[in-house]
């Protein structure tokens, strides 16, 4: 019996990557922000990440917050040497302010991925226990879009609107028991 994940069960999976892509990796997925407070004090606060790097365009007017799970004492002092141990750290977030939102009453904010037309969805959190990190965010006033019932995981909002996953390792075994 074959995997799911062998080719024979995904046309168009290549098993034995191009020499050229070794040392590839997903080094960051990028949101678009109205206020970096309000979204900086939700992945920080309440979500535990560090601002691994800050790069403020001053030409462009926008600024980048590069956020993680990285320990940060480990990170360079000097500002070039931070960007690149920045960039080298894996499955980073990269919050985009463009410099005004903030305070501009005609900007309606950033499409979520999650109203139509669909396109981009969500990001993970894989947490020790969901339903104790569930209670955490209740109690810090998080906004759910879907709390962790009937066996699913919880998905809450940052202050754009982007949905969060929040799920635990069991969780993860009792959908691999059903889905394989």
């Amino acid at each position: 019996m074959t995997s799911k994940e062998s080719p024979e069960n995904n046309p168009g999976l290549v098993t034995s990557p191009d020499a050229a892509t070794n040392g590839f990796f997903v080094q960051q997925t990028n949101y678009r922000i109205k206020d970096p407070k309000a979204t900086l004090d939700f992945y920080s606060r309440v979500l535990g990440m560090s601002l691994l790097k800050r790069l403020d365009f001053e030409t462009q007017k926008f600024s980048l917050y590069m956020l993680g799970y990285t320990d940060i004492a480990s990170a360079p002092t000097d500002p070039v040497d931070r960007a690149v141990w920045t960039f080298s750290q894996k499955a980073t977030l990269e919050l985009v302010h463009v410099w005004g939102t903030e305070t501009d009453p005609d900007f309606a904010g950033y499409h979520n991925g999650n109203t139509e037309p669909l396109g981009f969805g969500h990001i993970g959190i894989c947490v020790a226990d969901l339903q104790a990190a569930s209670a955490r965010f209740e109690t810090l006033g998080v906004q759910f879009q879907q709390k962790p019932v009937d066996g699913n995981p919880a998905f809450i909002l940052d202050p754009d609107g982007y949905w969060v996953e929040v799920f635990d390792l069991a969780f993860v075994a009792s959908v691999a028991a059903v889905a394989g």
